[in-house]
């Protein structure tokens, strides 16, 4: 089944709503894709995901992107340099070991909004919002063709 179906459109609206959420707090830019194989590791399928997406098109190079490969039980989260220069390396790993918490007991996207939602938060503090600020990528989620 392809990763868009497994979402019902009420789950992919929340999804959506938590990524506008979240942004309301930080100029930090977050999206979230599925794919249903990874086919390689979940780092280097959100690396090429991310370029492929132009997550690195932002400004302040602060685009977040939440990666998850369904059938392989893989995710990676992948922040732009602009972030990654500013974090502590073991940035992401609490977000993520939430994330597999919730994909255990089979809450898919109750686990990826929370993610989002948390990132959003954190993204505050490195990356406030600005009354100037633009929204550079669209609030979205993208799913393995």
């Amino acid at each position: 089944m392809s990763p868009e179906k497994q979402f019902t459109e009420t789950q992919k609206a929340a999804m959506v709503a938590a990524i506008q959420e979240a942004e309301k707090n930080t100029s930090g830019e977050i999206r979230i894709h599925f794919d249903r194989h990874c086919g390689c590791s979940a780092f280097e399928s959100a690396t090429r995901t991310f370029a492929r997406l132009g997550m690195s098109q932002t400004a302040l190079k602060n685009g977040v992107l939440i990666y998850v490969a369904l059938e392989d039980k893989k995710l990676a989260i992948i922040g732009d340099s602009g972030i990654n220069e500013k974090v502590p390396a073991d940035f992401w790993d609490g977000i993520k070991d939430r994330m597999v918490e919730r994909f255990r007991a089979g809450e898919i996207c109750e686990g990826v909004c929370e993610a989002v939602l948390e990132t959003g938060v954190q993204l505050k503090h490195y990356f406030p919002y600005q009354e100037d600020d633009i929204n550079e990528l669209p609030d979205d989620i993208s799913f393995q063709k």
